[in-house]
């Protein structure tokens, strides 16, 4: 499903990233674990095309996004990858399944068609009696939740979590935990989760290691 290979990444004089290759199956787990600065989260953006590498290579589902124009990225964007990251980053002004409906209607769907597959996958995060709610009438576990929804909209590839359980109490985030692995075994949906969480990157079916920019 991902396929990395030698990523190079620098700012400026500081290389932040030293030739990293890494695969993904799909229907995997997969945990990235390391201390603040190991360079995690600038290698979920770079597979996530939200940063672009300086040297090496991306392939997602069979396709090298890296060659893509702007339009074409972002639109590849939308139908491959799927992100959640610690801060949910809901629309304030939009309900969940408003919310949830938007990867959606960016790609082209019908109205009632988003609207239809939102409920449903409202549901199945277990948010069926919130659907109305704005994020602000919401619980950070349920903002997460939606935000997950969202995430799947478009059936992606690949679903990319950046620290999803950070900003979560001990009982919610056991919650958002089992959540993902639910999700895998109902849809079959891949996920590479960047993490601080023990817990989470134990249960998964591989944690990968970083420090100082490589997979150790």
């Amino acid at each position: 499903m991902i396929k990395i290979e030698n990523i190079v990444k620098r700012f400026g004089d500081l290389e932040v990233l030293h030739g990293v290759t890494l695969s993904v199956k799909r229907g995997e787990i997969v945990s990235i674990v390391g201390a603040s600065g190991a360079g995690k989260s600038t290698l979920l953006q770079i597979i996530g095309t939200l940063m672009t590498a300086d040297e090496g290579e991306v392939t997602i589902d069979g396709i090298s996004p890296m060659g893509l124009s702007d339009k074409e990225l972002a639109t590849f964007r939308n139908k491959h990858i799927g992100f959640v990251f610690q801060f949910h980053h809901l629309l304030e002004e939009f309900s969940a399944v408003e919310n949830v409906m938007m990867p959606m209607l960016i790609a082209g769907a019908r109205r009632a068609d988003a609207q239809k597959r939102a409920l449903e996958l409202l549901d199945i995060v277990g948010m069926s009696h919130r659907t109305e709610h704005r994020p602000s009438a919401l619980s950070g576990g349920e903002q997460q939740r939606v935000a997950i929804a969202r995430a799947l909209a478009n059936n992606p590839s690949i679903v990319l979590a950046d620290e999803p359980t950070g900003n979560l109490d001990s009982y919610t985030r056991d919650e958002i935990q089992s959540l993902f692995f639910e999700l895998r075994e109902r849809t079959g949906q891949t996920f590479l989760i960047v993490t601080h969480d023990d817990k989470l990157a134990e249960q998964s079916d591989r944690k990968i290691e970083m420090n100082d920019g490589r997979i150790i």
